[in-house]
């Protein structure tokens, strides 16, 4: 079905957009806890907002205030089970029931922005309301790449990173946007407090490869701690009780179920590395970011988008195995904190993320992107670079 783009309003100007913005029924925004896809998009709204755009955020209870409210909290224990697809179609009704009101009443938006899923996905292209864009979170499957290129029609698919395009070129892709952090909310950490411990901070299941860091932990003689709620399948809950269960004893190997806030932010400057031996092509990798952010360096196994997010000797490293992971584990203690935050905090802010989404809107609305230094065009890969399109990142004490 096509829309003519001359229904929608607004398209002779972008300095004010009316922006919708779903997240999905699991968590709330921002998050308590866990909740990779709800930190990300509480960023992008207040973002958008503080660049005086209006944005339409929905999400589950418990979410900040000015959210409109379209999941019960009850309905997070059903995320990983039979009914997650009937709750998932539930939730998309009431979003676009109530968008479909807020049309009447506030006026039309400008664009969708869906984060949610396929269903979500599939609701939104066929309202008729505004244009859709959809950020891709998760990996690309023969699945997922099938029902993608079945369902898509009007909107447009934003990737998290290169490599998550790459692995599947020919969806409607219009841009590339890494993910960001919240910057405000992580602390520093440097060489002369950084803890002996390694650090994985992950849901516990067989993707995130905990039972690898056990093994790396036992090579060194060191501290592990794994933070983390356990996926709630049943894979995942044998690959805990039988590889990762057995090896916790509350002293050499920890687990810590739920960390967040200060508790998070401090686990996190304290380490002295973030592992990250993933068994799986990771479309990005929130936790990474956030280490580096915080000047630990994060140790990566070479699958997926971890060479987007990591640079050599100067954030971190990237290893091809076991043996790799536990020589790198020595080279990071010449990694510098402050230049290590400070790099990935000019790569991953917020500020950066919400401008390269307004470009995509522009792009997508059908306006060029507003002239800024460092900005993308929906065709050019993010790439990194020594320009940053906010002011100098703040690092805390410093």
């Amino acid at each position: 079905m096509s829309i003519p783009r001359e229904q929608f309003h607004n398209l002779n100007s972008l300095k004010e957009l009316t922006v919708a913005l779903i997240s999905s029924p699991w968590y709330p925004v921002p998050p308590q806890g866990y909740g990779g896809i709800e930190l990300v998009v509480s960023l992008l709204a207040k973002g958008l907002r503080e660049r005086g755009h209006q944005v339409h955020l929905f999400g589950a209870e418990g979410s900040g205030s000015g959210t409109i409210v379209c999941a019960p909290k009850e309905w997070r224990d059903d995320l990983g089970r039979p009914q997650m697809s009937r709750r998932e179609a539930a939730y998309a009704g009431r979003v676009y029931r109530r968008l479909r009101e807020l049309a009447t009443t506030d006026g039309p938006v400008d664009i969708i922005h869906e984060h949610s899923g396929m269903v979500g996905l599939l609701a939104a292209q066929y309202q008729g309301l505004a244009p859709v864009v959809h950020t891709v979170h998760g990996p690309l499957d023969e699945s997922e790449r099938t029902a993608y290129e079945s369902l898509v029609d009007e909107a447009g698919l934003v990737a998290i990173s290169q490599n998550q395009r790459d692995s599947t070129p020919d969806l409607k892709w219009v841009g590339v946007v890494h993910n960001a952090v919240d910057i405000d909310s992580l602390a520093l950490g440097s060489s002369e407090t950084a803890e002996p411990y390694l650090l994985v901070l992950a849901r516990i299941c067989p993707e995130k490869g905990q039972h690898l860091a056990v093994e790396v932990a036992r090579r060194l003689g060191m501290k592990l701690v794994l933070a983390g709620k356990i996926e709630n399948t049943a894979d995942s809950v044998d690959y805990y009780r039988r590889l990762v269960l057995p090896h916790i004893d509350g002293e050499r190997v920890v687990h810590l179920l739920n960390v967040a806030g200060a508790e998070k932010a401090e686990l996190l400057a304290h380490a002295s590395v973030m592992l990250a031996p993933i068994t799986w092509p990771e479309p990005f990798g929130l936790s990474i970011v956030e280490a580096m952010a915080s000047g630990t360096p994060a140790i990566a196994f070479n699958l997926g988008a971890v060479r987007e997010l990591i640079e050599d000797g100067r954030t971190g490293f990237v290893v091809e195995d076991i043996d790799g992971m536990v020589e790198a584990v020595h080279l990071a203690r010449g990694i510098d904190p402050v230049s290590c935050a400070l790099r990935a905090r000019q790569l991953f802010s917020p500020g950066v993320m919400v401008q390269r989404y307004l470009n995509i809107y522009a792009e997508v609305i059908g306006e060029q992107p507003e002239a800024r230094t460092g900005s993308l065009s929906r065709t050019e890969p993010q790439q990194r670079s020594t320009q940053v399109t906010d002011p100098a990142p703040r690092v805390p004490g410093t």
